[in-house]
C-alpha cells in the first residue's frame, strides 16, 4: 500500500488550504484514515480521522475549522483546511489502516501504512 499526500503550501493566517492523499490498491474502502502533522521539535499529532462508513473525528484544536473527506471512487482522502493559524505550521501525514477499531483512530501507533508529507506554513 503506497500513499501519496499532496497540497501544502505556504499562505497567510486566515487563509486557506485543502490537502488530498491518493492510497494505491484496491482496496481503500476498507481503510480508516487519518491525517496527522508534526511540527519541528514536536511529537506527530492527530489531527482528524475518518471511518471507513464516512464519520469523522477531530482534534479539539482544529474542530470547526478543518475538515476530512473521502473519495472511493478515487480512493483519496481530503483534509480541508479553514481559518489557517500559524501554529498549525506542521508537516502533515496521512495514514491508513484497515484493521483499526474506532476508539484508536487518534493514535499514530493503530496505523500501519503512512504518506510521506507535506508542508504546511501558515504565516502571520
Amino acid at each position: 500500500v503506497q500513499l501519496q499526500a499532496s497540497g501544502g503550501g505556504l499562505v497567510q493566517a486566515g487563509g486557506y488550504l485543502r490537502l488530498s492523499c491518493v492510497v494505491s490498491g484496491r482496496t481503500f474502502r476498507s481503510y480508516v484514515m487519518g491525517w496527522f502533522r508534526q511540527a519541528p521539535g514536536k511529537e506527530r499529532e492527530f489531527v482528524a480521522g475518518i471511518s471507513r462508513s464516512g464519520g469523522s473525528t477531530y482534534a479539539d484544536s482544529v474542530k470547526g475549522r478543518f475538515t476530512i473527506s473521502r473519495d472511493n471512487a478515487k480512493n483519496t482522502v481530503y483534509l480541508q483546511m479553514n481559518s489557517l493559524k500559524p501554529e498549525d505550521t506542521a508537516v502533515y501525514y496521512c495514514a491508513a489502516d484497515s484493521n483499526i477499531i474506532l476508539t484508536t483512530i487518534p493514535l499514530p501507533s493503530a496505523y500501519d501504512y503512512w504518506g510521506q508529507g507535506t508542508q504546511v506554513t501558515v504565516s502571520s
